[in-house]
C-alpha cells in the first residue's frame, strides 16, 4: 500500500528544477533543492546499455547534455564522462540517485516506456535497487506491461499507473505510432492495468475530472496524484480533484 501520510504532499516534477538558477531537471541540484524544502520527488528512469537504469527523461541526449545520440547506447564508461550542458553535473544512475536522497523525502519513480516489450534486465535492476532502498519509494509507468513485470519482481514496492486523456490539443492520440484509439480509450479509462493491482494513479491535470478517476479515488479509495501542475488553473483543478500535485515552475 501507499502510505498516504508520507506520500500525499506536493511532489517536485523531475526535482525542484529551475534553469535560471542552474538547476536542471532530473539532476542532483534539483533533487537537493526539493529535499531542502521537504517536497517529494518525481523522476524518470530509462535504460542505458545493458539495462543500467539512469535518471533521465528523453530517449536521446541532445536537449540537455553535451552529447548526442540515444540514451540506450550509453555504456557505464561513456555515461561517467558526460555532463549536462554548461555544468559539471553528471547524469545520475538510479543507484546514485537513491544514495543521494537517502530516504529523506518520498519518491515517485516513473519507468519510461516506448511501448516495446519490457526489458527484464532493466526492470530487474530497478526492482533490486528499489527493494533494497531504505526509504519511501513507489514505482509507476504509463505502460501496464512494465508494471506487470515489476509486480512480479518487486511485489512489496507500491506501484502506480500514469494516465490521462490520451489525446493532445489537436485530438490526436498520444503515441499514435504505438497505440490505437481502442487501447488509448482503455488506458484513459483506467481499464487496462487493473491486473497490475496498482496502489495509486497519477493522471494528467488537463483531463481532470473524469468518471474513472472519481470512481477510483472516491469509491475504491485509491490515492490520485495529478501532473504536471504549472498554472493557477492547474492548481485549482489539483486541489479539487486530486490528492497531491506533481508540480513545476512554482512552489506550493
Amino acid at each position: 500500500m501507499l502510505d498516504r501520510e508520507v506520500f500525499l504532499r506536493p511532489i517536485a516534477h523531475r526535482g525542484l528544477h529551475d534553469a535560471e538558477k542552474g538547476r536542471i531537471e532530473n539532476t542532483g541540484p534539483a533533487f537537493a533543492a526539493a529535499i531542502t524544502k521537504g517536497y517529494g520527488i518525481e523522476c524518470d528512469l530509462r535504460p542505458a546499455a545493458g539495462g543500467l537504469p539512469i535518471v533521465f527523461h528523453d530517449e536521446v541526449l541532445d536537449r540537455l547534455v553535451e552529447g548526442s545520440g540515444p540514451v540506450a547506447s550509453l555504456t557505464a564508461e561513456s555515461l561517467a564522462a558526460l555532463r549536462y550542458r554548461g555544468q559539471d553535473t553528471p547524469i545520475l544512475t538510479f543507484d546514485g540517485f537513491l544514495r543521494l536522497v537517502a530516504g529523506r523525502v518520498p519518491l515517485l519513480v516513473e519507468v519510461k516506456s516506448e511501448w516495446d516489450p519490457p526489458d527484464r534486465t532493466f526492470l530487474g535492476e530497478i526492482a533490486r535497487l528499489a527493494s533494497a532502498y531504505d526509504g519511501p519509494l513507489a514505482l509507476m509507468s504509463f505502460d501496464p506491461d512494465q508494471m506487470r513485470v515489476l509486480k512480479e519482481l518487486a511485489p512489496s514496492i507500491p506501484r502506480g499507473i500514469v494516465s490521462g486523456g490520451y489525446k493532445d490539443e489537436h485530438g490526436e492520440t498520444w503515441w499514435r505510432d504505438k497505440i490505437d484509439d481502442e487501447r488509448a480509450g482503455r488506458l484513459a479509462f483506467l481499464i487496462e492495468g487493473m491486473d497490475c493491482e496498482p496502489h495509486f494513479y497519477a493522471y494528467h491535470v488537463k483531463a481532470l475530472p473524469t468518471a474513472a478517476t472519481e470512481l477510483m479515488r472516491k469509491v475504491f479509495g485509491f490515492p490520485l496524484f495529478t501532473w504536471t501542475v504549472r498554472t493557477p488553473e492547474d492548481r485549482a483543478i489539483a486541489a479539487a480533484w486530486a490528492d497531491a500535485p506533481i508540480f513545476e515552475g512554482f512552489e506550493p
